[in-house]
């Protein structure tokens, strides 16, 4: 492995972890001599570990918990019972008149400040308006609204009195945004009249309408004017958002909740059906947010933290967690790209950022592009580079120490929307090796495993979580009995968390995150659910059946064709290709649009009727036939050939 950079003692003395081992060694009598030696028994001695964080933060509880754990059982772990306790409290007492709370910029606004004063201001007359509306705690409050200071309010206001937060990106189609809204009967929706991407403003009026009208337990409807059009709204049960602040409250009542509460509900599509409602709790994702951001990504009061985002990907939700930990919450809306790829490093320069964070894909761009961002921007402010949404090859490693900064610490985390955290990610105390992320994160029993269920290190295996997290989600919204939730993580290795990527631990402890093993789809970071791929092109008269694959390929690369079966007698051509990219784009997003389009004679099935979609993604990816697909299991094994000649094509790649 190639050593990319290595903490000073200084950087590691002055880090939140060895404070906290500090801590460890003066309150609890326990000393480590390294990360490894804390890791081991944070996952041998879990409820002493989570104890800890509850105590080194300072929880605040109205009402003490009886037992950190009642059992190790997954899934249903209950954790902290009977305490009592708001998220948003948490983050209103990082209050600072010396510093601003968040900075914002977006492709039509220059950097802008935000202050404390203003955000409780904000904060606690939306909140008053919630509940002169009846919202109460439990019920669940929506928004379709990009990454501005605005959404942070909603969804503060809503948090503080125990409604429950769910948001979708206003570049989402309506269907996309009915199939996920719909399941979760929500009250209240914000939205925007419209917002700004590639420098065009888009007018979202007339899909606000819609999604009032297709969302029947929606009482009302609070339009913010973003683009200057929403004096033009014909829409029903609107309250525009200067009239939802039109009031005299002036402090912010914070409710109490269960630890287990529910808190925000994010969707992470399978591979059939809706996409699944993930619920996390107010507790689970409060103390795994102070772990994650204070001690892992090393967060200090008054460090300005900046992730590239939309409202509808999971990092949103954990770059608003930045502000437990002190941070000055640093957002951008609009394309990265635009005018061109230095926007983000010029605000970087502009906000002094000290954490700038994005998209694998994003710097693999700017690689491409042969940018140097270290000698076009001051960036001595900069401390850290942060990396997720699919694997950073080690090109793209090397490039940030190359054209970012030498003295800077690359934090690679792989986790996901499914626990709002991270599994494996970064430590200030431990080096930075080219193509690795350095280290499980405390309290993560997390392993690569065979099919046997045996742990491998030095050998690709599965990502199985083998002990319970906090934020692993209560349930999913409308999941009778638990059953998806179960088959979703459960099924392969009963009792434990398979998550559904391939990955390698070395000896050293790095790993290396190869790509998904199931079938759902990586584009751009983002995860979608072939299901929603195969509505859209279903929509198309031609097409009779559909099967869509995405693939890694090197240098951090992603290949998404789809498969199409025509209706008898007909041969693609550009104006079928034509109808079926417009129909996902317009029902979902540009993200759910293949790469490349190829008629076949008959998409392979099961016996049992399902599309086999993994084992083509396995054949694709050139792992051993007989090893990927099992003919006997199929309704038509002579389909596999055309798979097999065309791996050839993708294996070049």
């Amino acid at each position: 492995m190639k050593e990319l950079w290595r903490p000073s003692d200084e950087w590691q003395q002055q880090s939140n972890m060895t404070a906290y081992m500090q801590w460890l060694a003066d309150n609890r009598n326990l000393r480590f001599s390294d990360y490894d030696e804390l890791y081991q028994w944070s996952i041998e001695h879990i409820e002493d570990f989570w104890q800890s964080i509850w105590e080194y933060f300072g929880i605040i509880s109205t009402t003490p918990y009886t037992q950190v754990l009642a059992s190790r059982i997954m899934p249903g772990a209950q954790w902290f019972q009977g305490a009592s306790l708001n998220f948003a409290e948490h983050i209103f007492r990082r209050r600072s008149d010396e510093r601003p709370a968040l900075l914002a910029e977006s492709e039509s606004d220059n950097l802008y400040e935000v202050s404390w004063a203003e955000l409780e201001h904000d904060v606690a007359r939306l909140a008053h308006y919630l509940r002169v509306l009846g919202v109460q705690a439990g019920d669940r409050v929506v928004a379709y609204m990009p990454n501005i200071p605005a959404t942070l309010v909603a969804f503060l206001a809503a948090n503080s009195i125990g409604a429950v937060w769910s948001s979708c990106s206003p570049d989402f189609g309506t269907n996309s945004v009915v199939d996920r809204f719909e399941q979760i009967s929500p009250r209240v929706l914000f939205a925007v009249d419209g917002y700004s991407y590639n420098g065009k403003t888009i007018d979202r009026l007339d899909e606000v309408a819609r999604l009032g009208n297709a969302l029947p337990s929606v009482e009302r409807i609070v339009l913010f004017d973003y683009c200057g059009n929403a004096k033009n709204s014909r829409i029903d049960k609107v309250d525009h958002w200067q009239q939802a602040l039109d009031n005299e409250a002036t402090d912010i009542v914070f409710e109490q909740v269960a630890f287990d509460h529910p808190m925000w509900i994010l969707y992470s599509s399978g591979t059939t059906g809706i996409p699944k409602a993930i619920t996390h709790s107010h507790g689970g994702i409060l103390v795994e947010q102070y772990k994650h951001m204070a001690l892992h990504c090393d967060i200090r009061p008054g460090d300005r933290f900046f992730w590239f985002s939309t409202t509808g990907w999971v990092m949103w939700n954990i770059g608003v967690s930045s502000l437990l930990a002190g941070a000055v919450l640093v957002i951008y809306d609009g394309n990265p790209a635009c005018p061109d790829l230095d926007r983000l490093w010029s605000m970087a320069e502009r906000a002094r950022l000290t954490q700038f964070g994005g998209g694998a894909a994003y710097y693999i761009g700017c690689m491409k592009a042969g940018m140097e961002p270290g000698k076009d921007f001051d960036l001595s402010t900069l401390r850290s580079i942060g990396s997720t949404g699919s694997p950073l090859p080690e090109e793209g490693f090397e490039w940030v120490y190359e054209a970012v900064k030498q003295d800077l610490w690359l934090i690679s985390i792989s986790g996901g929307t499914d626990i709002a955290s991270a599994f494996v990610g970064s430590s200030p105390l431990l080096p930075v090796y080219s193509g690795e992320i350095q280290c499980r994160l405390l309290g993560v029993d997390v392993r690569a495993l065979d099919d046997k269920g045996e742990a491998l290190i030095d050998e690709v295996g599965e990502m199985v979580i083998t002990q319970p997290m906090p934020s692993m989600p209560i349930y999913f919204w409308n999941d009778k009995d638990g059953k998806r939730y179960q088959e979703s993580y459960f099924e392969e290795y009963p009792g434990w968390w398979r998550h559904g990527d391939w990955m390698r631990l070395s000896a050293a402890g790095t790993i290396e995150i190869v790509g998904r093993s199931d079938s759902t789809l990586n584009r751009g970071g983002i995860r979608i659910g072939t299901s929603e791929v195969y509505r859209g092109v279903e929509k198309v008269e031609a097409v009779a059946d559909s099967l869509v694959i995405s693939i890694e390929l090197s240098g951090g690369r992603h290949y998404m064709p789809l498969f199409v079966q025509l209706k008898p007698g007909l041969t693609l051509n550009d104006e079928i290709i034509g109808q079926i990219k417009k129909s996902l784009r317009q029902d979902f997003t540009p993200r759910h649009v293949p790469d490349e389009v190829f008629q076949i004679d008959e998409i392979p099935y099961t016996m049992t009727g399902k599309k086999l979609e993994t084992p083509i993604k396995k054949i694709l990816m050139g792992f051993d036939l007989e090893k990927s697909v099992n003919r006997d299991a199929m309704r038509n094994p002579e389909t596999i050939d055309y798979f097999i000649e065309f791996s050839k094509v993708t294996q070049a790649m």
